[in-house]
């Protein structure tokens, strides 16, 4: 991957997440990750969780979604509360992914989004820490990406998972630093001639 890119990741900030997390922090910080990578010219994918009407892809033994079938549709594809936070607003030329499982590659077509984006560096923002960040950070290495995790573009409903996680697990395959240092790396886009 010589001539491969960094991709910035955004996870699992969609309206009902963001709503029920309640910390305008983390999504003020995800919102400078987009504003930095954007300016320089480093590619935006937003992820976020949904399922199709009925949960067909639900299956009753996954401790994490097998009872959603009793809820409603707010966790549906079309449902306003799986749409990416309006803070977020991905633009038409970035894609936003949709995922089955808490990892953004189970169940999505992010694998062949980054091979297209000759990918090789991954920046991680999302929600929760100890789900969706957790879980793409262990897959991507596995499939030897470089990882950075913006350490306060990310947030999880239990603070110490959230530090035990940045402080001790990450580092151990990550570069785990704060939006305002992450961005201070990057050089301003170049315009296209």
């Amino acid at each position: 991957m010589s001539d491969a890119r960094q991709v910035l990741l955004v996870m699992d900030f969609q309206q009902g997440i963001v709503a029920r997390l309640g910390n305008e922090a983390v999504l003020a910080a995800a919102g400078r990750a987009v504003e930095a990578a954007r300016a320089a010219g480093v590619p935006v994918m937003f992820v976020r969780v949904a399922f199709r009407p009925g949960f067909p892809e639900a299956a009753e033994s996954n401790r994490t979604f097998g009872g959603i079938r009793g809820t409603g549709d707010a966790m549906t594809q079309d449902s306003p509360l799986t749409q990416i936070h309006p803070a977020l607003a991905p633009r038409p030329d970035e894609p936003v992914i949709v995922k089955r499982r808490v990892s953004a590659f189970s169940g999505s077509d992010l694998d062949v989004l980054l091979r297209g984006a000759r990918a090789g560096s991954l920046v991680l923002a999302g929600i929760s820490t100890s789900g969706v960040v957790l879980s793409t950070l262990r897959q991507a290495a596995d499939l030897d990406y470089s990882l950075t995790v913006l350490a306060d573009a990310c947030a999880d409903p239990d603070p110490e998972i959230h530090r035990v996680l940045t402080e001790k697990v990450f580092p151990r395959q990550a570069d785990v630093v704060g939006v305002d240092e992450w961005a201070g790396t990057l050089a301003p886009a170049q315009p296209v001639r």
